[in-house]
């Protein structure tokens, strides 16, 4: 009876087993599609010589010319200073938003919810556009018309390699960051109240509440966030291939334009699967270096 029941709770457990494959069946082939097939192929594209007739094997060459090439590293710098300038803001404006929505009644969170986070299910071209017409250089332009009221004169702002990678770094701190106000709002309403009567018995101001309680409690939620931002930051395209296409003199050109160039533009896949690789490498060193040194387990 008991090699019965323990067959029977095998037949079971396959069984359960099997349905449990069956759910997953239709993600993971959309992985190996997608994502899985891609990054080999890449791999594969990398090490070769694109012709329309057969691809040729080249070793190491699409490397070594990435590598040797100035406007790469030139790109790899842009994307830097680009990571630099609005992640941390992002984080900043995104986490003082939050704090200042939690106190609200629910139905007043929610509509700043909604408001807040509405830019990000609109078009980026939409945006885009909207922000063309922001930096208009003519006295049209809305930036422009604001300064001429202080005397200012018409400025470029698009059309000046002094100005251009500012004016990319303003669109990313004033667009949307609705995300990121949400997955705080959620951290906060998880933090436990007796952490606040307690700071309270103890006669803590507001500011140190945020900074004894808010800001360690949010730590995970924060280190998420900021691997995830530095993540999307180098890997931007979109905003520099609508506002400025790179230019001028390349003064905006990231490393996801330089790819998307050389692979659609100039037809050098082989080159662009490198580097390519190279991005992903870079990507995935600061995300280990972030784990390594903010990943640490919260003290309270």
């Amino acid at each position: 009876m008991a090699q019965i029941a323990k067959q029977t709770k095998r037949r079971r457990i396959k069984g359960d087993s099997g349905y449990g494959y069956a759910f997953i069946a239709v993600a993971l082939v959309v992985f190996a599609m997608f994502t899985a097939y891609p990054v080999v192929s890449a791999f594969i594209i990398s090490f070769q010589q694109y012709k329309p007739l057969g691809s040729e094997y080249v070793g190491l060459e699409n490397y070594i010319a990435s590598f040797n090439d100035k406007l790469f590293w030139k790109s790899v710098y842009n994307t830097i200073i680009y990571t630099i300038l609005t992640v941390p803001v992002a984080l900043f404006l995104s986490f003082a938003v939050a704090i200042l929505i939690i106190p609200l009644r629910k139905k007043l969170q929610n509509i700043f919810k909604a408001v807040y986070y509405l830019p990000a299910v609109a078009s980026g071209v939409a945006l885009s556009v909207v922000w063309l017409w922001i930096y208009d250089p003519m006295a049209s332009g809305i930036l422009n018309r604001m300064l001429s009221v202080f005397g200012m004169s018409n400025t470029n702002w698009l059309g000046s390699s002094s100005t251009a990678m500012f004016s990319l770094v303003l669109m990313a701190w004033l667009s949307s960051h609705g995300t990121s106000i949400i997955i705080y709002l959620a951290a906060l309403l998880g933090i436990d109240e007796s952490y606040y009567e307690a700071a309270e018995l103890d006669g803590a101001s507001f500011i140190k509440k945020v900074w004894y309680i808010v800001i360690p409690c949010l730590k995970p939620t924060t280190l998420f966030l900021l691997v995830t931002g530095v993540i999307g930051s180098f890997q931007v395209f979109q905003n520099a291939y609508l506002m400025t296409g790179g230019g001028p003199d390349n003064a905006t050109t990231m490393v996801g334009l330089l790819i998307f160039n050389n692979a659609f533009k100039y037809f050098e896949f082989g080159e662009a699967a490198a580097q390519s690789l190279v991005l992903a490498f870079i990507i995935a060193l600061i995300s280990f270096i972030q784990f390594k040194y903010l990943g640490k387990e919260v003290e309270y």
